[in-house]
């Protein structure tokens, strides 16, 4: 690779990474044509961005990037892959389930909205995160609990006046 493929690479992956808030590292070294292409296609089905990446490329980026990766370029070792999704929990879902099957990938880090993960000992607790959407269901869940109360309870005694009056006194 020249200085010019190479500065090109780091310009295409500090953009995504800018771009990104959620990125996980791992190591698929070792999975053959069959079981990589498996994990691609997978990964292409939950909407993640697979890529192969050179250490100090990567490394390099994200040194470029506005983002702060703390001690992340610490695991830059080894053959890495980069995992690129909107869904901060999507990739480690992925990962656990297909390491039901083998022993990889394995976990190097996260990069999840500012957060930093580090090890494959993170897996569960990244799969535990909740994505934007589901906690925006549940805060409107929360929100609709009351209202739901009271027109539970209004109801339940008829839509007469008679027993929307019975009602009231009971409460």
């Amino acid at each position: 690779m020249t200085r010019e493929e190479k500065s090109q690479v780091i310009a295409e992956l500090t953009d995504v990474l800018a771009s990104s808030n959620v990125v996980y590292i791992a190591d698929i070294s070792g999975l053959d044509a069959e079981t990589t292409s498996n994990l691609r296609r997978t990964c292409f089905k939950a909407g993640i961005e697979l890529a192969v990446v050179k250490n100090t490329l990567l490394e390099k980026a994200m040194e470029a990037s506005d983002n702060d990766y703390g001690d992340l370029p610490s695991v830059l070792k080894g053959n890495t892959s980069i995992l690129i999704a909107e869904n901060g929990n999507a990739p480690a879902k992925v990962i656990k389930e297909f390491r039901k099957k083998s022993d990889k990938p394995v976990l190097k880090g996260a990069f999840i909205h500012q957060a930093v993960f580090i090890g494959d000992n993170q897996l569960d607790a990244l799969i535990a995160l909740k994505s934007k959407e589901e906690v925006i269901g549940e805060i409107i869940g929360l929100l609709q609990s009351p209202a739901k109360n009271v027109v539970s309870a209004l109801k339940s005694g008829g839509s007469t006046i008679a027993g929307l009056v019975k009602t009231l006194s009971e409460r």
